[in-house]
C-alpha cells in the first residue's frame, strides 16, 4: 500500500544530518535522522528519508557530519558583563561585587550595556546558545539587543535598596519593571522576569513587594540565594535565619521562583527548596573562579529540584561557553564526591537543554526537540579530530565537544547563524564597538 503524503501539512525546511539528538537520552538518537520546520515550530522528527517521503518539494539543508540537537538554554546571565571581562579577576565575591564592580556599574549608560549585549549575544549564539536568563541594570537595552538578535530570552532588571545607575530610585524601578513587562507582553521571544538582586541587597518589603509583582503578571523571580559563606552568615546575623529560611518566611519560595548559585544549602534547606518547587540555575565556573563553594547539585537532583546550567556573567566566569560549562559541571562533581558517577553526561546535557527550559517555565515549548515545540535547534559538525570517533553522543557533547563546533544555530525558526556567520548581527562592528567600550571603561576605573 502506497503511503499518504502530508498533503495537509507542508514543512518549509528539512534538515538532516548524520544523526539527531532530541533530547539528551543516547537511546532517543536517530542515525541519519532530519527534522521538518514549519513556520517557528517543529512539524516532525525522524529518519531523513522517511521526511523526504512525507513532506515531497521540501527545501533540505543537508549536513553530512551533522548532529542536530536542541539549542542550549543559559539560564543565568549578566550579558552586559562582557565588557568588565578580565577586569578584576582572582577575587572573592563580596570584594569583587563592592570594591571593583559596583563603582564601574555606577557609571554604566544604556549604550554601553547595549553594545555590550550584543558582544555576549554574538558569543552565545556562536556557541550553541538559543536561549538565555539575564538579570541586570538598563534591561531595556538588553531586551531591545536580545529582541533585534533573535534571541529566545528572558529578561529582568535588577532591584535593590540603594539607588540603582538605570532607575534611581527604588519607586522608579518598578516603574521600570512595569514598562518592561507591558512593551514585551505576549512577544515571541522575550519575557520578562521581576528580579530582586538578593536577600542582603533588598530589604525584606522590597521582597514581598516584587514577589506581589510577580504573581500579579505570573513573571518568574530571579534571584541570587545562598552565593557563598559570608551571604549565608550575614543573613543569619541580621535576620537569625539563612537567606532560604528567609525567603521562605516571606514567601518567595514558590515554583515560580528561580534561584541562581544555591552553593551553600544544608539537608533541610535542599528538602525545603523540592517541597517549593523551586527551581535552580547551576552556575559552576563562576562559582569556582570566585571560590564560593561547590553547590550540592546531585543532592538536589536525588530530592528532584529542577536544575539548569548558567554561566553568570563574563566578568566572573569569563565566557558564556556552555559547552564548557557543561564540561566544568560533570567533572566538578565527579571530584567533590569522589564519585565518577554522578553528573553523568546524559544528566549534565539535560539541565543544559529541557532542565534549562522547565527553570524557565518553557519545557513545553524549548528544550528537546519533539515535535509541535518551537525550532530551537544547533548543527555541530562532527567531523572533527577532537570529535572522532564516536561512541556515545551525549558524552561526546559534554567532555569533547565545544561551542566552536557548531555550525548552524535556529531559534524560532529562524536561522540566526550559517556556516559560522552571523546572520542578525554584525560581528565585525560588534567588536569594533567593544574594543572602544573597553578603553572608555579603563577610563571610568581611573576617574
Amino acid at each position: 500500500m502506497k503511503q499518504k503524503k502530508d498533503h495537509h501539512q507542508k514543512a518549509d525546511l528539512i534538515i538532516s544530518g548524520q544523526y539527531l539528538l532530541p533530547t539528551a537520552q543516547e537511546s532517543d538518537v536517530i542515525i541519519n535522522g532530519a527534522i521538518a520546520i514549519k513556520d517557528d515550530r517543529i512539524l516532525a522528527t525522524g529518519p531523513a528519508a522517511e521526511l523526504a517521503t512525507r513532506f515531497p518539494e521540501t527545501k533540505i539543508l543537508h549536513e553530512p557530519h551533522g548532529l542536530i540537537m536542541p539549542g542550549l538554554i543559559n539560564t543565568h546571565t549578566h550579558a552586559a558583563m562582557s565588557c568588565l571581562r578580565g577586569m578584576a579577576d582572582d577575587l572573592e565575591l563580596m570584594g569583587w561585587l563592592q570594591d571593583h564592580i559596583f563603582p564601574i556599574e555606577a557609571q554604566l549608560t544604556p549604550q554601553m550595556v547595549y553594545q555590550s549585549t550584543q558582544l555576549s549575544i554574538a558569543e552565545m549564539i556562536r556557541s550553541g546558545t538559543t536561549s538565555f536568563c539575564d538579570m541586570y541594570l538598563f534591561s531595556k537595552e538588553v531586551a531591545r539587543a536580545a529582541a533585534e538578535s533573535g534571541m529566545r530570552a528572558w529578561i529582568g532588571e535588577v532591584l535593590y535598596d540603594f539607588p540603582s545607575p538605570c532607575y534611581g530610585e527604588l519607586e522608579n524601578g518598578f516603574a521600570y519593571t512595569r514598562e518592561l513587562l507591558a512593551e514585551y507582553d505576549n512577544h515571541p521571544t522575550i519575557s520578562i522576569t521581576v528580579d530582586p538582586h538578593s536577600v542582603y541587597t533588598c530589604a525584606p518589603s522590597l521582597l514581598e513587594r516584587l514577589n506581589i509583582m510577580a504573581q500579579d503578571h505570573q513573571s518568574l523571580i530571579v534571584i541570587h540565594l545562598s552565593e557563598n559563606a559570608a551571604e549565608v552568615n550575614g543573613c543569619q546575623a541580621q535576620y537569625g535565619c539563612s537567606p532560604v529560611e528567609h525567603l521562605d518566611r516571606l514567601g518567595l519560595l514558590h515554583d515560580r521562583t528561580l534561584a541562581a548559585h544555591c552553593v551553600i544549602l544544608n539537608e533541610d534547606e535542599i528538602d525545603l527548596l523540592a517541597k517549593r518547587d523551586v527551581k535552580v540555575s547551576h552556575c559552576p565556573e563562576s562559582n569556582m573562579k570566585l571560590a564560593s563553594g561547590v553547590a550540592p547539585i546531585p543532592q538536589m537532583l536525588a530530592a528532584g529540584i529542577t536544575v539548569g546550567l548558567g554561566s553568570d556573567g563574563a566578568a566572573s566566569n569569563n565566557n558564556v561557553d556552555l559547552f564548557g560549562e557543561m564540561n566544568s559541571a560533570a567533572k566538578l562533581h565527579k571530584v567533590t564526591t569522589l564519585d565518577p558517577t554522578v553528573m553523568d553526561s546524559s544528566t549534565t546535557l539535560h539541565a543544559a537543554t529541557q532542565g534549562g527550559a522547565d527553570c524557565l517555565l518553557a519545557g513545553g515549548s524549548v528544550g528537546s526537540l519533539t515535535p509541535g515545540k518551537k525550532a530551537d535547534l544547533i548543527i555541530l559538525d562532527l567531523n572533527q579530530p577532537h570529535l572522532t570517533p564516536l561512541y556515545h553522543l551525549p558524552s561526546h557533547l559534554v567532555y569533547a565537544a565545544r561551542g566552536t563546533d557548531v555550525i548552524h544555530s535556529m531559534i524560532n525558526g529562524r536561522f540566526v547563524m550559517q556556516q559560522r556567520q552571523l546572520l542578525t548581527l554584525d560581528e565585525k562592528a560588534i567588536l569594533a564597538q567593544a574594543q572602544a567600550l573597553g578603553k572608555t571603561i579603563l577610563a571610568c576605573r581611573k576617574s
